[in-house]
């Protein structure tokens, strides 16, 4: 027996891809389904049990099956028309077969109005049927019965499910990536894990994680007050580390006299240049810098620096200068046309972004893939349950590795 307890406001949901996840719901399970619109500002999402997914933009079928498991597909409704058709013919499929699913909007679900607007609105979908693009969105459907919840900013619903689901159907059957194992596929974010700490860029971080295997070290680069390049995240957690309490950004010297936790090093370019003069077979990886050039000229080995940049700019200042880039997430969506004939022709072999936007752009990195261009994805460790093991067993095989905080490596397959 499903209850449907209570209504309250929240937002929309979407995506396009075929990756769908199941997980575990035993007994009586508390649902929560949360829609935002374009103009709500706020992540979409669903939670079932203590599992929590987040959404990107257009529709989001969750089917909750006779295993006492949920799958879940999204259609990116609002770019894609394929996706709109897509979707409905599933709706309607489950419909028919009295399945128990919820479908939540994201972000922007709508062109103008769905395609299928008169379909949806014969299989009972009515006010899906006159959504307009940017209002908040839900539907459920359990024991027959449809009920819609809309909002122009956002809604919410929560749900009681009980375990006596019939339906043993799986619609949305999961996508096993195959892929070789290689060292080159874990990006250390921000030097590594060091002692259960994240994102210290520090010497001993980048110690640790080399004796563990990793030979790509991420380092995120800015600069002090006095224009000296140095390795921290930003300067609020730098200052969170150190206990610093003077003006943001420090003086090199402020910088280079405090350590993290009073344990570990920070690093300088000296300090940068030292470490990779010893570890030649480390291959350093930079964020936050978009400047190729200077960047590059100040580094020990141009040959050993891969460089993620953030604009179409600097990303062919570093091709005619033979820096070799990694396109970052937003240049790379911005891109007009032939995005792959673009990044050929800029010797782009390598690209960064969000693991958060996998399911909207898998199209777009199986041609990235296909095309031999290595997509390291971020974002790993910020959602629950989305870790480095998650990411290996889920996503890699479809994106080409990840920037991990840490890994175990495989002694016969590093």
């Amino acid at each position: 027996m499903f209850i449907l307890p209570k209504v309250f406001r929240t937002g929309l949901l979407g995506l396009f891809l075929a990756i769908a996840c199941t997980h575990n719901i035993n007994g009586q399970t508390n649902v929560v389904l949360t829609s935002n619109s374009f103009n709500a500002k706020k992540q979409s999402g669903f939670k079932v049990a203590q599992v929590e997914e987040k959404l990107e933009r257009g529709l989001t079928i969750v089917h909750f099956t006779a295993t006492n498991e949920f799958e879940f597909h999204s259609y990116d409704t609002y770019g894609s028309a394929d996706a709109v058709v897509e979707f409905t013919v599933m709706v309607g499929k489950m419909l028919k077969n009295k399945a128990a699913f919820a479908v939540l909007a994201h972000d922007s679900s709508v062109q103008g109005k769905l395609a299928t607007s008169k379909e949806l609105a014969a299989l009972g979908l009515e006010q899906l049927a006159l959504l307009k693009g940017r209002q908040a969105y839900i539907m459920h459907h359990v024991n027959g019965s449809i009920a819609e919840h809309v909002d122009d900013i956002s809604t919410s619903t929560e749900l009681t499910l009980s375990n006596v689901i019939a339906d043993t159907t799986i619609y949305f059957p999961k996508i096993k990536y195959e892929f070789e194992p290689s060292n080159d596929r874990y990006i250390a974010h921000a030097g590594g894990e060091v002692n259960g700490i994240k994102s210290t860029n520090s010497k001993e971080a980048l110690d640790q994680n080399y004796k563990k295997g990793f030979r790509l070290f991420e380092l995120d680069i800015i600069k002090t007050s006095d224009g000296k390049l140095v390795a921290a995240h930003d300067w609020k957690m730098w200052a969170r580390f150190t206990d610093f309490e003077g003006t943001l950004p420090p003086t090199h010297a402020e910088f280079m006299k405090r350590k993290i936790y009073g344990d570990y090093h920070t690093l300088d370019m000296k300090g940068i240049n030292s470490w990779f003069k010893a570890h030649p077979d480390a291959t350093l990886v930079t964020d936050k810098l978009n400047d190729p050039v200077a960047f590059a000229n100040a580094f020990i080995d141009k040959d050993r620096l891969l460089m993620e940049l953030f604009s179409v700019m600097t990303i062919d200042e570093a091709s005619r200068n033979g820096i070799q880039a990694i396109i970052s997430q937003e240049p790379l969506l911005r891109l007009r046309g032939d995005k792959i004939n673009f990044l050929k022709i800029n010797n782009v072999k390598y690209a960064a972004v969000s693991r958060r936007i996998i399911r909207s752009q898998t199209k777009l990195l199986e041609q990235l893939r296909d095309n031999g261009i290595k997509v390291y994805v971020y974002n790993v460790n910020f959602d629950a349950g989305k870790d480095e093991r998650y990411v290996q067993e889920n996503e890699i095989g479809l994106v080409y590795g990840m920037y991990a905080d840490k890994w175990v490596f495989d002694e016969e397959h590093p």
